[in-house]
């Protein structure tokens, strides 16, 4: 049976999959599976779209969060490209010789907003210490860097352990949004991306002062160090046309890859 057999009925309650199909113009395209921190998910759909149309190669995508990502990579999960949504885990995918020394860089770095649905609710910082609110949802710090990236800003606020009983963490970024759409909480720490889209409810984008942003890791898995889809995918997701989407979502356009000759 193969990796991608048995890995399939365990990621499927955890992650969405999709493929990106075009009709590019690569005379012998190919496919690459790639693993993206669930913030990234519809600019990742987007710079799929746009990199099959242009290579004819195929993406398969799953999204997750960047902690349940990493562990299904450990356990032989058959990714070839990891997008996370921090670069400690890239970093150690090469320590731990999961990914190809060298290939490590930052594709994107995103911003973390306080959002509600309620127009009324969020007026800056200052919410989190006068205004009434049963929950805050963040994403879950132990899988999630942007739970952790909203921890580090309730600290900084002096908010934490006054707030620390109301909050709610889901299980990644993109069950966090959920949380606050669905008025299971009344705010809580989204990614930009995610809202950026729409002028709905009210917000606080935390400045750089209070976080500089996270910075997000992309490196080339072991599995994917003879695929030329993969490396192209790496090499595209640096260039112009996914810079270009990067800055429609609310991210910053990162580093370019150097990868290493194939091994």
């Amino acid at each position: 049976m193969s990796l991608a057999a048995i890995f399939r009925p365990c990621l499927l309650p955890l992650i969405a999959a999709v493929l990106v199909l075009g009709q590019g113009g690569a005379a012998r395209a190919g496919e690459v599976k790639v693993a993206v921190a669930s913030n990234f998910t519809q600019a990742a759909i987007d710079i799929g779209s746009l990199f099959t149309a242009k290579t004819g190669h195929q993406i398969l995508f799953s999204f997750g969060s960047t902690g349940q990502l990493f562990t299904q990579i450990a356990k032989g999960a058959p990714y070839e490209v990891f997008l996370a949504a921090d670069r400690a885990r890239p970093e150690k995918a090469v320590v731990d010789g999961l990914a190809v020394a060298g290939s490590l860089f930052t594709y994107a770095t995103g911003r973390i907003v306080l959002y509600s649905r309620d127009t009324k609710l969020i007026a800056g910082p200052s919410t989190l210490k006068i205004k009434p609110f049963a929950r805050i949802a963040l994403a879950n710090p132990a899988t999630a860097p942007y739970g952790v990236a909203a921890i580090d800003v309730l600290k900084k606020l002096g908010v934490y352990e006054t707030l620390a009983a109301r909050i709610v963490r889901g299980n990644n970024i993109a069950q966090t949004h959920q949380f606050v759409q669905s008025g299971n909480a009344e705010l809580g720490f989204v990614a930009l991306s995610q809202i950026i889209g729409h002028d709905h409810g009210s917000r606080w984008q935390v400045p750089e002062n209070l976080h500089p942003g996270v910075s997000q890791g992309a490196v080339l898995l072991r599995g994917g160090t003879a695929n030329a889809a993969a490396r192209a995918f790496m090499t595209f997701l640096a260039g112009p046309e996914a810079n270009q989407v990067k800055q429609t979502y609310g991210y910053g356009p990162g580093t370019r890859p150097k990868l290493p000759p194939d091994a």
